[in-house]
């Protein structure tokens, strides 16, 4: 193949192993390319290039519909949630087997691929933009001449300009099956556009290593076509349909709202020619009006040309009741929009977002957590997933920094990246009320646990599962503890309040007795002879 632009990890050549006669799941949208060329060009038979860039152009403008748009809002909130103290997004390393020394630097990798992105501040627009194009991609800059120092920039890049492809290179065998030798992915850039009008449809553009650029697409897949598609993609059509409903219920409402006059002129027996023309001298000499202008200080003869649509002009012959002047109602049902309502429910359902949000004056209950609603339990569950989506954004940008600096190589990076989690901040007076509420079933379950600690159960079990305290957590609260009690770390201080009561209590580390209220000791007894050791009893409980 030819040079590439960008960085590439050059990866240890892998053993020999059992040819393969399919490929992997195309669940990235990659498109197949034949490979050998600088430019490579593919032969549109379906379409799918043009479709997919028109679908890009559709979601963005379905996006700004004001249904779609509350909706799209609704759930960019929930995912992504900031306040001015903490990050929107923290990462999880329990359980990666790796010490503590690995497992800070990892978190310091993370924090810089936070700060590369902005993503305190622009976490919701990025998360938006993904959502709505359902693909984001970011070329990843560094400096060349010194790459240990990392990422050094991120560019967002317009999907409509890249395409992820791929070169398969196959061989036949001796049952005339074609396997598949080796398979190179790499992306092409074109700045008019990839597969516009102007390049006539093809693949040509700029090829670039696939480490320089970080790809995250939604992982919805037409699988016919081989395109990614948006989250949006289901309220294309009751999108649409809205639209039109709306379109025509305003029509027929202009168009049945005003009441309607009927003239009805007497022509006598006069011929059918000169009746139709006596009838339009009479319709033009009410067609004119007067009018006098207050800017100018001229009459001018302003005519009523909506008359005639407006106007019933009817001839009546002789015999009958003479001219007349009526009067058509207008439409009795304008004030009934039941086919709009119900257009606007079947949007939310195509976005899973729960009806009760269209509705601003439905009240929302901020009790229990009992009376949550089935369709925001379903809501929270399919937030829950759209972020598992977003989280190879972070995982490739922090694969790249990681190798580049060297903590990590490219080849563990496929071990370690399983154990990896990344905790969501929650959000809202609700989330609160939530919160505050699985705080006190905790601390009511420390007091049922309690006599057991020891015997049946451990104080790491207490920290993890009943506090639901990360490694990371419990031992932050550990140096606060000895931070409070004023002793050094490797003296093992506790936290010791300060007593009033004279009694000498013994913290639960060592047995030295110190004067005070302890938690880790009582009725003036070590706490390895009474068994009162409450050391893994601490101050703070994390907000889960």
């Amino acid at each position: 193949m030819a040079n590439l632009f960008g960085f590439r990890f050059e990866r240890i050549k892998d053993s020999p192993t059992q040819d393969k006669f399919t490929q992997k799941s195309p669940d990235d949208g990659s498109v197949e390319i034949a490979g050998g060329g600088y430019y490579a060009q593919v032969l549109d038979q379906d379409g799918r290039e043009k479709s997919e860039l028109d679908l890009i152009k559709r979601y963005r403008d379905i996006a700004q519909q004001p249904e779609v748009d509350s909706a799209i809002e609704d759930i960019v909130n929930e995912a992504i949630v900031s306040n001015e103290r903490d990050m929107p997004v923290n990462i999880v390393l329990d359980l990666l087997p790796y010490t503590k020394n690995i497992k800070d630097k990892i978190r310091e990798c993370f924090e810089e691929v936070m700060d590369l992105l902005d993503f305190n501040e622009k976490g919701h627009d990025i998360f938006r933009r993904w959502y709505v194009d359902g693909r984001l991609f970011y070329h990843k800059v560094i400096d060349t001449k010194n790459p240990k120092s990392g990422i050094t920039e991120l560019r967002y890049i317009d999907p409509r300009k890249i395409k992820r492809v791929k070169s398969v290179k196959k061989d036949n065998s001796r049952e005339g099956t074609q396997l598949i030798k080796r398979v190179e992915t790499y992306y092409m850039y074109n700045e008019k556009g990839l597969g516009s009008a102007g390049l006539g449809g093809d693949m040509q553009g700029i090829r670039i290593s696939g480490d320089s650029i970080s790809y995250c697409p939604s992982g919805l897949v037409d699988q016919n076509k081989n395109i990614v598609l948006s989250y949006l993609h289901k309220a294309i059509k009751p999108t649409n349909q809205l639209r039109m409903i709306e379109d025509s219920l305003v029509i027929y409402r202009i168009s049945r709202a005003p009441e309607r006059r009927i003239f009805y002129i007497d022509v006598g027996n006069l011929p059918k020619i000169k009746a139709e023309q006596y009838l339009k001298d009479v319709m033009n000499r009410y067609r004119n009006k007067l009018v006098y202008d207050a800017k100018t200080g001229e009459i001018r003869d302003d005519r009523n040309h909506m008359s005639m649509l407006e106007d019933f002009w009817l001839p009546r012959r002789e015999g009958g009741r003479g001219t007349e002047i009526t009067t058509l109602p207008g439409g009795s049902n304008l004030g009934e929009i039941d086919d709009i309502e119900y257009f606007q429910r079947k949007l939310y359902r195509s976005l899973n977002v729960p009806i009760s949000r269209l509705e601003a004056e439905q009240n929302f209950s901020l009790g229990r957590t009992a009376e949550i609603t089935r369709d925001e339990l379903k809501f929270t569950k399919f937030v829950q997933r759209v972020r598992k989506k977003f989280i190879p954004l972070f995982n490739d940008i922090l694969k790249t920094q990681l190798v580049l600096k060297g903590i990590i190589s490219i080849e563990e990076w496929g071990k370690m990246k399983e154990h990896i989690q990344y905790d969501f901040m929650q959000d809202g007076h609700f989330a609160e009320l939530k919160e505050a509420e699985m705080l006190r079933e905790r601390i009511d379950m420390i007091g049922q646990v309690e006599p057991y600690v020891g015997t049946f159960f451990s104080k790491e079990f207490v920290h993890k599962q009943v506090l639901k305290l990360t490694d990371h957590e419990i031992e932050e609260m550990q140096k606060q503890i000895r931070r409070e009690a004023g002793l050094p770390p490797e003296e093992g201080g506790v936290d010791v309040p300060s007593g009033t009561d004279g009694v000498t209590r013994y913290p639960a580390v060592d047995g030295t007795p110190i004067p005070g209220d302890d938690l880790g000791a009582y009725d003036g007894q070590p706490p390895k002879e009474n068994g009162n050791d409450k050391s893994w009893f601490c101050k703070f409980i994390r907000k889960k």
